[in-house]
């Protein structure tokens, strides 16, 4: 027994402790279940929301007025996760009553994680941002700090809003949970950070023109975030273009602590704002529990397109099936002046091709 554990210690000074599997947040379910879906009429008790860690439990307490824009900033990042993911293997599934809104999927160091972990920390920080400028909470509102000189034929007016605050709530709040020093933790943060880092990077300058029918005399003009489906398509650039990471193990002070540095040296170290990764993904083409994958059976694919979403790709070379299927739509619409359109309902036939 003394040299099974004389080994062990042994093995342990040599290769540092092992890598822990940590479930991803199941805060994250806060945005889908149904028991939240009605955050912003009534008031909340943050002792049960699931999954909240200390500080998050004192941040919700603290800054109450606010999570409701937290759980849409979750819910729009999830539903632009399904956009982005739409046409691929696996497209961003949500589990229906589980704290665990992904299933197992992200428990792994993988492109998916990080694709997840950045547009949910920029959901938050975009929900707060534009919950503060219309005037939803008490505790923030525009941002008068970024206005400067105006330029030519315009000024300074509306509501700038406060990216920077929107940033904070995301940071206290999503990265909370990531402080240990371990690999993973350092992955999350930096995905975390990179999700926030783009919606700051598109802030824009919006405008309003004022003048006699609609001459545009002069305009007035603030910061603004983006349409948020410009953050998503950033990000899915960025997960396409996600870097490969290892796991390198030290010691310091305070023990074991694991550092990420890229695999490939010749290639271009990632920046602030670059996805990155160390696991590599199941090819969710067949159904898995383990890692979470739903398989790709069933579901609809474009036959035409050479791509992902294509049949071959989509379908993993299983094949697909075809039927027809007959859909009603709108036609022969008519604009009566004045003022309402009139439209007949035709029948129209549609070939649909699913993976078998």
């Amino acid at each position: 027994m003394v040299c099974v554990l004389g080994v062990l210690v042994l093995l342990l000074l040599v290769n540092g402790p092992a890598p822990v599997r940590t479930s991803y947040p199941i805060w994250w379910s806060l945005a889908v279940g149904h028991q939240y879906s009605s955050l912003a009429s009534q008031p909340i008790l943050c002792s049960s929301i699931p999954g909240l860690v200390p500080k998050q439990l004192r941040f919700c307490r603290n800054y109450v007025e606010i999570m409701p824009s937290v759980a849409q900033g979750v819910k729009i990042g999830i539903q632009e996760c399904q956009h982005q993911f739409r046409g691929r293997r696996w497209n961003c599934t949500t589990v229906n009553d589980n704290l665990a809104i992904f299933g197992p999927v992200l428990d792994r160091a993988t492109r998916e994680s990080a694709f997840v972990h950045a547009i949910a920390s920029a959901g938050v920080a975009f929900a707060v941002t534009r919950a503060c400028a219309e005037g939803s909470a008490t505790i923030c509102g525009c941002d008068n700090r970024r206005k400067g000189p105006p330029g030519e034929g315009w000024k300074w007016g509306g509501c700038s809003e406060d990216v920077d605050f929107g940033n904070m709530v995301s940071r206290e709040f999503a990265d909370a949970r990531e402080n240990r020093p371990d690999a993973r933790s350092a992955m999350n943060r930096h995905n975390n950070e990179a999700g926030r880092t783009s919606i700051a990077d598109h802030m824009y300058l919006k405008c309003k023109c004022h003048g006699l029918s609609g001459s545009c005399e002069v305009k007035t003009c603030w910061w603004s975030q983006p349409d948020f489906r410009v953050i998503g398509d950033y990000m899915k650039d960025k997960y396409d273009s996600a870097s490969e990471m290892v796991v390198e193990k030290h010691r310091e002070s305070r023990g074991w602590v694991e550092t990420l540095r890229p695999r490939f040296t010749y290639f271009k170290p990632p920046t602030e704002t670059d996805l990155v990764y160390y696991e590599t993904s199941p090819n969710f083409c067949e159904p898995n529990p383990e890692t979470g994958s739903f398989g790709t059976r069933d579901r609809a694919c474009n036959l035409t397109s050479h791509g992902i979403d294509g049949c071959d790709l989509l379908c993993c070379g299983r094949g697909h099936n075809t039927r027809t299927e007959a859909r009603k739509e709108k036609c022969h619409c008519i604009f009566h002046w004045c003022c309402y359109v009139s439209c007949q309902e035709c029948t129209r036939i549609y070939d649909v091709h699913t993976c078998k």
